[in-house]
């Protein structure tokens, strides 16, 4: 089997692509992020006060080490982080004002970028390759 041939190895090509785009896009505009810290924060956004297990299980990261992004983060002045009342061995994270405003002009930059992470499709294959990625991605023993 042909390298080219193998999922594996174009869905690496695929993340390699898309990371360095997203790199230099969100330096281009000031943004000092990691992907990660992106998905990160964007489950936050999504659900202020949610708890750092949930983050890592909604953006598929490993909880042992969810902890060191929301370390960041904080150091950042991006979030802030307090002790569950319903579970004291959880922390509940939320946006700051300024995490808010990082998140809005991230988010602006990250929807631009979109097409250049799959260059040579059109805007139906490009729809089509999310709706297959999806369908893969919704089947991943990995949780």
């Amino acid at each position: 089997m042909e390298l080219y041939e193998m999922a594996g190895h174009l869905i690496r090509r695929l993340h390699q692509n898309s990371t360095h785009v997203f790199q230099v896009r969100t330096r281009d505009a000031g943004l000092d992020m990691t992907p990660v810290q992106f998905a990160a924060m964007s489950a936050i956004h999504e659900a202020p006060g949610i708890d750092q297990a949930t983050v890592a299980a909604r953006i598929a990261y490993d909880r042992a080490t969810i902890g060191g992004v929301m370390d960041r983060l904080e150091q950042k002045g991006w979030i802030s982080r307090q002790v569950s009342k319903r579970d004291r061995r959880a922390k509940e994270v939320s946006l700051t004002d300024d995490g808010n405003e990082v998140y809005r002009k991230a988010i602006s930059v990250v929807r631009d970028l979109q097409s250049e992470i799959l260059p040579g499709l059109c805007e139906q294959e490009q729809g089509q390759f999310l709706e297959l990625a999806r369908k893969a991605a919704a089947h991943n023993e990995i949780t």
